[in-house]
Protein backbone atom coordinates (compact mmCIF):
# COMPACT_ATOMS: atom_id res chain seq x y z
CA UNK A 1 0.00 0.00 0.00
CA UNK A 2 2.81 1.94 -0.67
CA UNK A 3 1.27 3.61 -3.51
CA UNK A 4 -2.01 4.39 -1.36
CA UNK A 5 0.29 6.54 0.59
CA UNK A 6 1.68 8.34 -1.51
CA UNK A 7 -1.82 9.43 -2.99
CA UNK A 8 -2.89 10.06 0.08
CA UNK A 9 -0.12 12.61 0.58
CA UNK A 10 -0.75 14.19 -2.62
CA UNK A 11 -5.13 14.45 -2.36
CA UNK A 12 -4.34 16.93 0.98
CA UNK A 13 -3.06 19.59 -0.98
CA UNK A 14 -5.11 18.89 -4.39
CA UNK A 15 -8.22 21.05 -4.98
CA UNK A 16 -11.33 19.53 -6.91
CA UNK A 17 -10.39 19.22 -10.25
CA UNK A 18 -13.03 19.99 -13.22
CA UNK A 19 -14.17 16.57 -14.68
CA UNK A 20 -11.97 14.91 -17.05
CA UNK A 21 -12.61 16.37 -20.97
CA UNK A 22 -14.14 13.08 -22.08
CA UNK A 23 -17.07 13.12 -19.72
CA UNK A 24 -17.44 16.74 -19.78
CA UNK A 25 -17.25 16.77 -23.25
CA UNK A 26 -19.38 13.73 -23.94
CA UNK A 27 -22.04 14.46 -21.13
CA UNK A 28 -24.90 14.14 -23.64
CA UNK A 29 -24.42 10.32 -24.24
CA UNK A 30 -24.80 9.60 -21.18
CA UNK A 31 -28.28 7.47 -20.84
CA UNK A 32 -31.09 8.81 -18.17
CA UNK A 33 -30.62 6.32 -15.86
CA UNK A 34 -28.60 3.68 -14.41
CA UNK A 35 -25.58 2.66 -12.73
CA UNK A 36 -22.37 4.54 -13.37
CA UNK A 37 -18.63 3.85 -11.88
CA UNK A 38 -15.80 6.22 -11.20
CA UNK A 39 -13.05 3.99 -11.36
CA UNK A 40 -9.67 5.10 -9.79
CA UNK A 41 -12.00 8.23 -8.80
CA UNK A 42 -9.80 9.95 -7.07
CA UNK A 43 -11.30 13.72 -5.54
CA UNK A 44 -14.09 12.69 -7.77
CA UNK A 45 -15.04 15.33 -10.09
CA UNK A 46 -16.24 12.70 -12.53
CA UNK A 47 -18.98 10.58 -9.88
CA UNK A 48 -19.97 14.34 -8.46
CA UNK A 49 -21.22 14.54 -12.67
CA UNK A 50 -22.43 11.28 -12.89
CA UNK A 51 -24.55 11.93 -9.68
CA UNK A 52 -25.75 15.01 -11.05
CA UNK A 53 -26.82 13.49 -13.93
CA UNK A 54 -29.08 11.83 -11.84
CA UNK A 55 -27.27 7.87 -12.35
CA UNK A 56 -26.40 6.36 -9.04
CA UNK A 57 -23.15 6.41 -8.98
CA UNK A 58 -20.42 4.44 -7.36
CA UNK A 59 -16.94 6.03 -6.69
CA UNK A 60 -13.89 3.72 -6.04
CA UNK A 61 -10.10 4.85 -4.76
CA UNK A 62 -7.25 3.13 -2.62
CA UNK A 63 -6.61 6.95 -1.56
CA UNK A 64 -8.66 7.55 1.90
CA UNK A 65 -7.99 11.06 1.93
CA UNK A 66 -9.07 11.75 -1.72
CA UNK A 67 -12.54 9.74 -0.61
CA UNK A 68 -13.34 11.99 2.66
CA UNK A 69 -12.89 14.76 0.20
CA UNK A 70 -15.36 13.22 -1.88
CA UNK A 71 -17.88 12.31 0.66
CA UNK A 72 -17.67 16.22 1.89
CA UNK A 73 -18.35 17.60 -1.76
CA UNK A 74 -21.31 15.01 -2.29
CA UNK A 75 -22.97 15.80 0.97
CA UNK A 76 -22.48 19.60 0.53
CA UNK A 77 -24.87 19.06 -2.64
CA UNK A 78 -26.71 16.88 -1.60
CA UNK A 79 -25.86 13.69 -3.84
CA UNK A 80 -26.33 9.87 -3.19
CA UNK A 81 -22.56 8.28 -4.41
CA UNK A 82 -22.02 5.01 -2.83
CA UNK A 83 -17.94 5.89 -1.73
CA UNK A 84 -16.04 2.69 -1.09
CA UNK A 85 -12.13 2.28 -0.46
CA UNK A 86 -10.95 -0.02 -3.15
CA UNK A 87 -7.68 -1.40 -3.99
CA UNK A 88 -9.41 -1.73 -7.94
CA UNK A 89 -6.45 -4.28 -9.41
CA UNK A 90 -7.29 -6.62 -6.48
CA UNK A 91 -10.99 -6.66 -6.67
CA UNK A 92 -12.08 -5.42 -9.99
CA UNK A 93 -15.86 -4.84 -10.70
CA UNK A 94 -18.12 -7.47 -11.00
CA UNK A 95 -19.34 -8.62 -14.48
CA UNK A 96 -22.40 -7.03 -16.09
CA UNK A 97 -22.99 -4.23 -13.11
CA UNK A 98 -22.74 -0.88 -14.92
CA UNK A 99 -24.27 1.10 -17.75
CA UNK A 100 -21.60 3.37 -17.43
CA UNK A 101 -17.55 3.39 -16.36
CA UNK A 102 -15.33 6.27 -16.39
CA UNK A 103 -11.60 6.22 -16.00
CA UNK A 104 -9.31 8.99 -16.11
CA UNK A 105 -5.46 9.28 -15.71
CA UNK A 106 -5.02 5.46 -14.23
CA UNK A 107 -3.98 2.64 -16.55
CA UNK A 108 -4.37 -0.99 -15.45
CA UNK A 109 -3.82 -2.56 -18.68
CA UNK A 110 -4.57 -6.29 -16.60
CA UNK A 111 -8.12 -4.82 -15.94
CA UNK A 112 -9.40 -4.32 -19.73
CA UNK A 113 -10.99 -7.73 -19.94
CA UNK A 114 -12.45 -6.76 -16.15
CA UNK A 115 -13.67 -3.26 -17.26
CA UNK A 116 -15.52 -4.55 -20.40
CA UNK A 117 -17.37 -7.78 -18.64
CA UNK A 118 -18.22 -5.35 -16.12
CA UNK A 119 -20.66 -2.91 -18.35
CA UNK A 120 -23.69 -4.15 -18.76
CA UNK A 121 -24.92 -4.44 -22.55
CA UNK A 122 -24.94 -1.16 -24.74
CA UNK A 123 -23.45 0.06 -21.17
CA UNK A 124 -20.44 2.55 -22.23
CA UNK A 125 -16.81 3.08 -21.15
CA UNK A 126 -15.66 6.28 -20.81
CA UNK A 127 -11.69 6.39 -20.50
CA UNK A 128 -9.05 9.02 -20.87
CA UNK A 129 -5.17 9.16 -20.01
CA UNK A 130 -1.91 10.11 -20.71
CA UNK A 131 0.51 9.11 -23.50
CA UNK A 132 3.87 8.14 -23.93
CA UNK A 133 4.28 11.82 -25.73
CA UNK A 134 3.12 13.80 -22.57
CA UNK A 135 5.57 16.34 -20.81
CA UNK A 136 3.94 15.65 -17.45
CA UNK A 137 1.95 13.05 -15.84
CA UNK A 138 3.05 9.62 -14.96
CA UNK A 139 6.80 9.04 -16.02
CA UNK A 140 6.68 5.60 -16.13
CA UNK A 141 5.54 4.51 -19.77
CA UNK A 142 4.03 1.52 -17.56
CA UNK A 143 1.20 4.17 -17.29
CA UNK A 144 0.97 5.95 -20.45
CA UNK A 145 -0.30 4.51 -23.60
CA UNK A 146 1.39 3.63 -26.69
CA UNK A 147 0.00 5.35 -30.21
CA UNK A 148 -3.48 3.87 -30.83
CA UNK A 149 -2.40 1.88 -28.16
CA UNK A 150 -6.47 3.05 -25.76
CA UNK A 151 -8.05 1.79 -30.07
CA UNK A 152 -6.24 -1.88 -29.54
CA UNK A 153 -7.36 -2.24 -25.71
CA UNK A 154 -10.97 -1.78 -25.92
CA UNK A 155 -11.13 -3.43 -29.51
CA UNK A 156 -14.09 -5.60 -28.58
CA UNK A 157 -16.28 -2.53 -27.96
CA UNK A 158 -18.01 -0.39 -30.38
CA UNK A 159 -15.99 2.84 -30.65
CA UNK A 160 -18.12 5.67 -30.45
CA UNK A 161 -15.66 8.64 -29.91
CA UNK A 162 -11.74 8.75 -30.12
CA UNK A 163 -9.49 11.18 -30.36
CA UNK A 164 -5.30 11.19 -29.74
CA UNK A 165 -3.91 14.26 -31.62
CA UNK A 166 0.03 13.31 -30.76
CA UNK A 167 2.41 16.07 -31.72
CA UNK A 168 0.55 16.67 -35.17
CA UNK A 169 0.56 20.63 -36.19
CA UNK A 170 0.86 23.01 -33.80
CA UNK A 171 1.28 21.40 -30.36
CA UNK A 172 0.44 24.12 -28.08
CA UNK A 173 -3.25 23.97 -29.51
CA UNK A 174 -5.25 21.03 -29.30
CA UNK A 175 -5.35 18.14 -27.20
CA UNK A 176 -2.14 16.96 -26.31
CA UNK A 177 -0.43 14.24 -24.48
CA UNK A 178 -3.61 12.49 -24.04
CA UNK A 179 -5.90 9.74 -25.91
CA UNK A 180 -9.66 9.35 -25.45
CA UNK A 181 -12.08 7.08 -25.70
CA UNK A 182 -15.94 6.14 -25.32
CA UNK A 183 -16.56 2.42 -26.27
CA UNK A 184 -20.12 0.84 -26.08
CA UNK A 185 -20.42 -2.81 -25.21
CA UNK A 186 -22.21 -4.27 -27.51
CA UNK A 187 -25.46 -6.90 -27.49
CA UNK A 188 -24.77 -10.00 -28.09
CA UNK A 189 -27.38 -11.89 -30.18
Amino acid sequence: MKQALKWNRRYKTMQLPEPSQVLATFTHLLPPTGTALDLACGLGANALLLARHGLETYAWDYAETALKSLRTSAQSEHLQIQIELRDIVISPPPANMFDVIVVCHFLDRSLVPALMQALKPNGLLFYQTFTRNATFGPKNDEFRLAQNELLHLFNKLQIIVYREEGNIGDIRQGFRNEALLIGKKMVKK
